[in-house]
């Protein structure tokens, strides 16, 4: 399978040595680089790669407010010289992280993992508006960060202005509006329970009856979400209840 890859990196020694390492694995395509975050975003924006290698500490803004600026994050590898840094900062689903300088045999490691990925998943789709269960999305909350599978994702919530996401046990906040998550969600299992929730489906654990006619979803990791009277009859029609 053909992987399309783009490097941001501000260092042009290093992109040239990561090239380098890169012609010896021919299903990986570099679709282009960049030296800084802004040109990166529209790169990644323009050409959709499947895998990112992406430098964390950079001029102006790092790595991390790259994927904060992108609706829909590609599969990341990192390359950085602060190895202390990029692993207390980020500790959810980073696929592998590349300390500079850069040796073979670790290149060769981070490279057999994407391909394992990519055989195990379909990852690779064509380019759509909508975000997909195999798309992940980056959350930065204060200094946590996180790149969390849209299918790993239990509810999102209302916070204010904000949208609070809850998978695993963790709940963060994403600086968007409920709305323009909800503009990205796949139909199929993402439902808008009421004015404040999003559910995802697959995460129910039990739909217990409610007065009124109302439903309410109790959820794997024990939230318990109120359906709304309108939504609820939505609800048993969609899932033929």
């Amino acid at each position: 399978m053909n992987i399309n890859a783009v490097i941001v990196e501000d260092s042009r020694l290093a992109r040239n040595e990561l090239k380098e390492l890169i012609k010896k694995f021919p299903n990986i395509t570099i679709l282009g680089e960049a030296e800084n975050v802004d040109d990166g975003v529209v790169l990644i924006q323009e050409t959709k790669p499947d895998l990112l290698f992406l430098d964390i500490n950079m001029p102006e803004k790092d790595g991390f407010q790259l994927l904060e600026e992108l609706d829909e994050a590609p599969l990341v590898i990192f390359t950085t010289a602060f190895d202390e840094y990029a692993i207390k900062s980020f500790e959810y689903n980073a696929l592998d992280y590349l300390m500079k300088p850069i040796s073979v045999k670790r290149f060769e490691a981070a490279i057999h993992k994407i391909t394992d990925r990519f055989d195990s998943s379909n990852v690779s789709e064509s380019p759509t508006q909508k975000l997909t269960e195999n798309s992940q999305i980056f959350i930065k909350d204060g200094e946590q960060c996180w790149l969390v599978k849209i299918a790993d994702i239990i509810l999102f919530e209302i916070v204010g202005n904000y949208t609070r996401v809850y998978f695993d046990n963790n709940k963060p906040l994403l600086y968007k509006s409920l709305n323009q998550v909800e503009d990205k969600l796949p139909i199929n299992n993402y439902f808008r329970a009421n004015r404040q929730q999003i559910i995802n489906t697959n995460h129910i654990k039990n739909v217990i009856p409610w007065f009124s006619g109302k439903l309410k979803l109790e959820m794997i990791n024990g939230v318990e979400v109120e359906v709304s009277r309108r939504q609820s009859q939505s609800f048993k029609e969609r899932l033929s209840l």
